[in-house]
């Protein structure tokens, strides 16, 4: 057997003993080894130990330990492999009282690093990475088996910043893994589900990326909200978007520099769709709102290619998105703004 030439390969594979100190200090000293060593045999060897233990039917058993108790980081990433590797090919083989075990460890643990400035900081990586693993299960269990996700989710994010922060990380990898890269992984059937559901659950989103743009000062949060809004925008029920003062908040936020350019994405969103007449003078009131900022931000006469070439790489990406709003608003839009009256906009633009 490939593990036999590593030491203590043996004992970490043997799933009949229980998960202890020095089996974690074995797998932390295999991993540590993988990601280090310039040995190709040596590599090798441990990569067949790591294989033999992710492909076993109880390694997820071992996840919950190896989270709370590793000081390796890679170690931990590792666990969430395995655990990804349950939820995406064995999770529904899983009695109901595990899966809800597994549910439960994975919610209180995301929550507990992300509530705490400091480590959700400086273990940024390993949170984004719980988060991944939390959306592979909410993509199994949800809507049917976890009817309560979103709404505790929205909730929990209002105890704390920090905490609303990473729940908008978390409610933006769900829409990107469900609309995005579920190519594959789910049936149509399934993927159309939770489609409907995230359209359904989208007012308690709405609702709190609202509340967070009103109310909040934080930069960090600020930037998570609009960059989840900036998701969700291309698909979500037109409502939410015109018959709400959503546009409007939006607008407020343009002309606060470190916003300017997750805002235009945002903005670009909504400047390319494509609906009927009803909308129109919201489309109008939009523009001509935004060309009155953009002028504070952008003086006219400004000379455009001279502030590309000698800009930060900030201000290239805030001409860029620029571009992109103002191609996307006039190929679908245009018509709307050739009048007497909103021909000065229209040419400032």
């Amino acid at each position: 057997m490939a593990g036999t030439a590593v030491p203590g390969a043996e004992k970490l594979l043997d799933f009949n003993t229980p998960l202890d100190a020095e089996k974690i200090g074995i797998l932390d000293g295999i991993v540590n080894t993988f990601y280090t060593s310039n040995d190709a045999g040596q590599r090798s060897a441990v990569e067949a130990v790591m294989q033999q233990f992710s492909e076993h039917p109880l390694a997820w058993t071992r996840v919950d330990g190896i989270l709370e108790h590793s000081t390796n980081p890679q170690s931990k990433y590792f666990a969430l492999q395995v655990l990804d590797q349950l939820a995406k090919y064995r999770w529904n083989t899983l009695p109901t009282d595990q899966r809800d075990s597994i549910k439960t460890f994975l919610s209180s643990l995301t929550i507990k690093m992300s509530q705490d400035e400091a480590s959700f900081r400086t273990q940024r990586a390993y949170v984004n990475k719980l988060n991944a693993s939390l959306v592979q299960v909410v993509k199994q269990e949800w809507p049917a088996r976890w009817p309560t996700f979103i709404p505790d989710l929205t909730n929990a994010a209002r105890s704390s910043e920090t905490l609303c922060e990473n729940c908008m990380n978390i409610l933006k990898l769900l829409s990107e893994e469900v609309f995005d890269f579920s190519r594959g992984e789910m049936t149509q059937a399934k993927t159309r589900d939770l489609k409907q559901s995230l359209n359904t659950e989208f007012a308690l989103i709405h609702e709190l990326g609202e509340y967070v743009l009103v109310n909040t000062q934080k930069p960090s949060l600020i930037k998570a909200t609009l960059a989840t809004l900036h998701v969700y925008l291309s698909w979500v029920p037109l409502g939410y978007i015109f018959e709400s003062t959503l546009v409007q908040t939006l607008l407020k936020i343009f002309p606060a520099p470190e916003f300017r350019n997750v805002f235009l994405q945002c903005l670009t969103e909504v400047g390319q769709l494509n609906v009927g007449q009803m909308y129109d003078q919201h489309f109008v009131q939009l523009f001509t709102i935004f060309i009155t900022q953009l002028q504070t931000v952008l003086p006219r006469g400004t000379n455009i290619p001279e502030a590309f070439e000698n800009g930060s790489d900030d201000e290239q990406d805030f001409l860029k998105n620029l571009a992109n709003f103002l191609t996307a608003f006039f190929k679908n839009h245009i018509s709307l703004l050739e009048t007497e009256q909103h021909q000065p906009v229209l040419l400032i633009g």
